[in-house]
């Protein structure tokens, strides 16, 4: 018995929070301009990730280290994207979830360069 009043009170709080209009996106539509917003401020963050990996600073530095210091610089670009989200009224989970998985995707990215940089180095051949 109490089994299932577990059970029906677990899945009631479930449809209560899907349901609650903070989390979800109701058939709202992002303007073209804001679309233009949005990738020209993908393309700044990008643009700064591929700077700072032509950087010579980062060569003597630990592979992971020297990925996380270049995240960590080009985050201002990121921040761009969010205020442009937060203007058109995006709902902030949808916002976050976009922006991490850009970001996560982007350092999964840099630590692949510098590892293949960094293996070049090793094998005694200049990238």
């Amino acid at each position: 018995m109490k089994k299932i009043v577990f059970l029906i009170l677990t899945l009631t709080s479930f449809a209560a929070y899907a349901d609650d209009p903070k989390n979800e996106w109701h058939n709202t539509t992002l303007t073209e301009e804001t679309i233009k917003k949005i990738q020209e401020a993908k393309y700044q963050y990008n643009k700064c990730v591929v700077d700072e990996l032509k950087s010579p600073a980062y060569v003597k530095q630990e592979v992971r280290g020297a990925t996380e210091v270049i995240i960590k610089k080009c985050e201002p670009s990121l921040a761009l994207m969010r205020q442009v989200y937060t203007e058109q009224k995006v709902p902030e989970v949808i916002a976050d979830r976009h922006l991490k998985q850009m970001r996560i995707e982007t350092t999964r990215n840099v630590l692949k360069q510098m590892m293949f940089a960094d293996a070049i180095r090793k094998s005694g051949q200049n990238p």
